[in-house]
């Protein structure tokens, strides 16, 4: 059965390894699915939340597409790097100013857990570092993944996540970087 999948490019930089991955999931993936793709480094807006919740903030057009992008999509495909540990600002910014009450979630009188917007969505973390890993995951303890599976996409109704690892980006080789790609090919057949 076909899906309509979301593949995001998280990555700032225009050209990157992250671009090269979510490329290659959706020439894959459009062969079984209706695919949309979007670039991280293409879109403008301001990823401040300035007021938090407390203020409405007009939705810049590339956020308000964003959203309409989201819900369209039955899974989503998150292609970012992580730096310091953590994801990178602008992707942090396009998650604060996007996934907001009303539209990822919605408080209830009475309740200390609010209703979930985007149920029945799926998704696939896909991370690049430096780091190995094996050391990120463990040694590190995983922030990106537990944020975003946890903290983020599950608070909001996503089910059935699941995360890759490419790593060590830095100093791989032509060889190493077609290996993800064709990992790219596998996990986009099977989704």
């Amino acid at each position: 059965m076909s899906k309509q999948i979301l593949v995001i490019n998280g990555n700032p930089k225009s050209d990157s390894l992250c671009r090269e991955l979510a490329s290659s999931y959706a020439a894959k993936s459009s062969q079984y699915n209706e695919v949309k793709e979007l670039s991280l480094s293409e879109l403008k807006f301001d990823p401040d939340l300035t007021s938090g919740y407390s203020a409405n903030q007009d939705l810049e057009s590339d956020l308000v597409e964003f959203q309409k992008l989201v819900k369209w999509a039955d899974h989503v495909v998150f292609v970012l790097p992580v730096w310091w540990g953590g994801m990178p600002a602008k992707f942090k910014g396009l998650i604060d100013r996007t996934f907001l009450p009303g539209f990822a979630f919605k408080y209830l009188a009475n309740k200390s857990m609010p209703e979930k917007l985007l149920k029945g969505k799926t998704a696939d973390l896909i991370l690049t570092m430096d780091t190995p890993p094996f050391y990120y995951r463990w040694f590190q303890g995983n922030p990106v993944h537990k944020q975003l599976k946890r903290t983020i996409l599950g608070f909001c109704g996503f089910k059935k996540i699941s995360t890759t690892y490419i790593g060590p980006v830095m100093n791989s080789t032509e060889d190493k970087r077609n290996k993800w790609k064709n990992k790219m090919l596998k996990l986009a057949k099977n989704d």
